[in-house]
């Protein structure tokens, strides 16, 4: 797939990168992007509802009136769940919501994912950013310098590594989102309606990998 290499101006470069096709062109397996995108909300829910049970109420101890001989039903303590102010029975507890999925499933729901986003045109790659200070606004022009509106459409912006003066330039505008590429996930890529490299992240893609 040859994606053309854009300035900060929206305009071609001359130049242009090859992404692997078996990244960005393969067919999209739909199931294991489902998968992906549960674990991933999965994981952000906090699951700290909890309620009392009968040991931790306020209440005394001691047993009502005697097992027999009152003609009413037998009565432990005050803080028995049948009583206003006791125990609840079987109520929630903190605990997890999240579930595993081996690392080839989310491997193949990211590539999906991105086959998804190449089949579309929504990957977009600009040249490396040379901010000197962070300003929101000028980082708003390059992106509409591309095409891309902020008001209405979400944007992923994946550098590399972190830079501190682009990211504290987007961190303002709530439709966009910005990463390192080791860091994104099928959620964000399925979540974003254009997907914007920089120059130097997407020819991390072209590289050879290392031998052992």
């Amino acid at each position: 797939m040859q994606v053309d290499i854009l300035n900060i101006e929206g305009k071609k470069t001359g130049r242009s990168i090859e992404l692997p096709e078996e990244i960005f062109g393969v067919e999209p397996n739909n199931h294991v992007i489902y998968l992906a995108v549960k674990q991933y909300l999965a994981a952000q829910r906090q699951g700290t509802h909890k309620v009392k049970t009968r040991a931790e109420v306020k209440g005394a101890s001691r047993k009502l009136h005697k097992q027999k001989g009152t003609g009413g039903a037998r009565k432990g303590n005050i803080r028995n769940p049948l009583y206003k102010g006791g125990g609840t029975i079987f109520g929630p507890k903190p605990h997890g919501w999240g579930f595993k999925l081996n690392r080839k499933v989310k491997d193949l729901a990211k590539i999906s994912a991105l086959s998804v986003k190449a089949k579309e045109n929504s990957i977009i790659i600009v040249e490396d950013l040379a901010l000197q200070t962070p300003k929101t606004k000028q980082f708003v022009g390059i992106l509409k310098n591309l095409n891309i509106n902020v008001d209405g459409k979400k944007t992923m912006f994946i550098t590399p590594e972190y830079n501190d003066n682009v990211y504290l330039s987007l961190r303002n505008i709530p439709t966009v989102d910005g990463a390192m590429l080791s860091d994104i996930n099928t959620y964000d890529i399925m979540n974003s309606n254009y997907i914007v490299f920089t120059e130097s992240a997407a020819k991390i893609f072209t590289e050879e990998p290392a031998e052992a």
